[in-house]
């Protein structure tokens, strides 16, 4: 009886294990992070942890930089070999921003949007650490003033080598193919664009639908754009970058924070059924794109509704 009853133990913690098994382990979530020549993800994660902007809540500083650590350093991998100037929209609270200015050749010109109270350029102050001596040092970050929804952007035509719009468009309220349009009208030929965004598909989001769970974002206590308004999959990304002329040069997911897919529903079980997608279901999308042929002329189809007919395609 007891060799039975110890039988039964084993497969019951073998099956326990199995079940248990973290979801990086089954599924490629974490690719190698882009490191700096000579530098270690540790050095780079203090670095980061420095910055501190005027007037924010140091906790949610630290909070964030230590949540997002990896996306910030798989967004600077995206344009490591990128020089010449670059816009940054989104720019604060200037993680990435730092990143790129330590470590790239990219001269940065910065846009950020804090509401219709607010005109022209914004100045906030950023304290951070010397990458190399520790040293407490602060800059004055200028940035533009504009919302890329309404506004037409405040930039000459092929201004730019670069543009990164990371973490926004899952905000936007009213027009992507606009947004992106003026995204396309500043960057030169050629010119790169990088784009990040949650991804609808990760595997948390699987996890949840099984479990019966939400996945849409909360409302907001910073306002209608301080929520996911649409987030989007690897597939609808190349279909709306291609229709608006843009040649994916790099597409990957990955996780950047603890994956809590395993709280919802076993993803070892899920894993015979996901196999086939299992380079889509990273929490995030990161995309490299060059500007190389021109636009379609109206909306693609697959992503509005309720427009007339002549205006979809």
């Amino acid at each position: 009886m007891d060799k039975i009853i110890q039988y039964t133990k084993k497969i019951k913690d073998k099956v326990k294990n199995k079940l248990n098994v973290t979801p990086n382990k089954l599924f490629p979530l974490n690719p190698e992070l882009p490191l700096p020549e000579g530098v270690s993800e540790a050095e780079l994660r203090d670095y980061l942890k420095s910055v501190l902007v005027a007037d924010a809540p140091p906790q949610e500083m630290a909070n964030y930089c230590e949540q997002d650590f990896r996306r910030f350093v798989y967004t600077y991998g995206l344009v490591r070999d990128v020089s010449g100037k670059c816009l940054e929209l989104g720019a604060n609270p200037y993680f990435t921003t730092l990143l790129l200015k330590r470590f790239t050749q990219l001269e940065l010109v910065l846009a950020n949007y804090f509401g219709s109270h607010i005109t022209d350029y914004i100045v906030q102050k950023v304290n951070y650490k010397d990458f190399h001596r520790g040293k407490e040092c602060s800059t004055e970050f200028k940035s533009f003033h504009f919302n890329i929804e309404c506004d037409k952007f405040p930039f000459k035509d092929g201004e730019f080598d670069a543009v990164l719009f990371c973490e926004i468009i899952e905000h936007l309220l009213i027009d992507p193919v606009a947004v992106i349009q003026e995204i396309k009208r500043v960057l030169k030929p050629n010119g790169v664009l990088v784009l990040t965004t949650p991804n609808v598909s990760r595997l948390e989001n699987v996890s949840k639908m099984i479990a019966g769970a939400n996945i849409y974002d909360p409302y907001s206590g910073y306002g209608y754009y301080g929520r996911h308004n649409r987030e989007y999959n690897k597939h609808e990304l190349y279909l709306l970058l291609n229709y608006m002329g843009f040649t994916i040069d790099s597409m990957f997911t990955a996780d950047v924070h603890e994956n809590s897919a395993n709280h919802y529903c076993s993803v070892a079980q899920l894993q015979p059924f996901l196999k086939h997608r299992e380079l889509d279901l990273g929490q995030y999308i990161f995309v490299r794109a060059l500007n190389q042929q021109k636009a379609g002329k109206k909306k693609p189809a697959f992503l509005y509704r309720s427009y007339p007919e002549d205006q979809l395609e």
